[in-house]
């Protein structure tokens, strides 16, 4: 069996067409995130996208590489298919989601070209098309239906609205959305930005604005507040930072605190997501996978996940629409949905990747 004989790291910046506002201050301008390269003893490559989020999980560029650093010499040397032994030294190692999703998905995609395969022959659907929103961030009205209206165009026809800074704004900017696409289904994710006492007040009012669900209202820490509003059943919640991993989802299974589970491979590889996706799926709870703000290139790797069984609400897949260029071409969307026959032509361009990558 081949063996792990290479890890590069190569950071890139992609620039977005406007910045992604959400929470009570976060902000993203550019994407910075890293592409990995793993290479196996037959020579057959495997890449992912790796997307440090200091707010939200605690890496940086630097966290990213030095993290890198220290699992390289524990992972090179491994047979590809001894996934036992790779993933004892993945979770030996806390936290470092994003690094450890990315080598992850890239040694998925290593073992598929040792076998002659791609990863879009691995992964066999369960349906042929998939739902796609797109992640509006907060924003004044004209830069905000602008970023909609070019959504549109692209074919989105669901939108998932950063929420929960201020209550009458946001009702402001969802109802210059429905009257300008009266189409467009709504839903929201307020990243944890309200308290246990205004959250039902809120969601009371989103759901009369006509949103579908809303993503974490309130702070993880407040599971059991969680619980108390999911009873109230005002909107099915959907649980994102409170579910970052298995040992997370199990949690919030036994808690019921969620209705949906928005699953991201960025931060829990291949591997765990398709754990993840099986327990949800057992437990007879809803799905959808979502993106962490990707190029195209990852929003590729991450829609094969999309098409898995158990996936049934809108998948996160359109971010890229929101950076200026990429290494990926990915397909056009038709009227809302991807087509699973259409991500066969997904490749990555190491030419276009040189455009932004970044000497380090």
């Amino acid at each position: 069996m081949p063996s792990l004989k290479r890890i590069t790291p190569r950071p890139f910046r992609l620039p977005l067409r406007g910045a992604l506002r959400w929470g009570k201050a976060s902000e993203l301008a550019a994407l910075e995130h890293v592409l990995l390269e793993v290479e196996l003893s037959d020579g057959s490559i495997g890449r992912a996208e790796i997307p440090p989020r200091p707010t939200i999980y605690g890496e940086t560029l630097g966290t990213v590489l030095a993290a890198l650093e220290y699992l390289s010499p524990q992972l090179l040397g491994l047979e590809v298919e001894d996934t036992t032994a790779i993933q004892r030294v993945l979770n030996s190692f806390p936290n470092n989601l994003t690094t450890k999703a990315g080598l992850d998905i890239a040694l998925w995609e290593a073992w598929a070209h040792s076998e002659g395969q791609t990863l879009w022959q691995v992964f066999e659907p369960h349906q042929p098309k998939v739902q796609v929103s797109y992640i509006l961030g907060i924003a004044d009205e004209t830069e905000m239906l602008a970023d909609a209206a070019a959504a549109y165009e692209a074919g989105v026809r669901v939108l998932k609205v950063k929420v929960g800074r201020d209550l009458q704004g946001d009702l402001f900017r969802i109802a210059a959305l429905k009257e300008r696409f009266p189409d467009m289904a709504l839903y929201a994710d307020a990243n944890e930005a309200l308290s246990p006492e205004e959250a039902p007040a809120y969601l009371q009012k989103w759901a009369g604005a006509g949103l579908l669900y809303v993503e974490e209202p309130l702070p993880i820490a407040e599971i059991l507040a969680r619980k108390r509003l999911r009873q109230t059943a005002i909107l099915p919640l959907i649980a994102d930072d409170s579910a970052f991993t298995l040992r997370d989802l199990w949690r919030e299974i036994q808690l019921e605190t969620y209705d949906i589970l928005n699953l991201k491979p960025a931060r829990t590889g291949y591997t765990q997501t398709l754990e993840m996706l099986a327990l949800n799926r057992a437990e007879g709870k809803k799905a959808m996978v979502g993106s962490q703000a990707l190029s195209s290139f990852g929003a590729y790797q991450t829609a094969l996940m999309a098409f898995q069984e158990g996936v049934s609400e809108p998948c996160e897949l359109a971010f890229h629409l929101k950076a200026e260029g990429g290494f990926c071409t990915f397909p056009p969307l038709k009227e809302g949905w991807l087509y699973w026959e259409d991500l066969a032509q997904c490749r990555f361009d190491p030419q276009a990747f040189e455009r932004y990558a970044l000497n380090t």
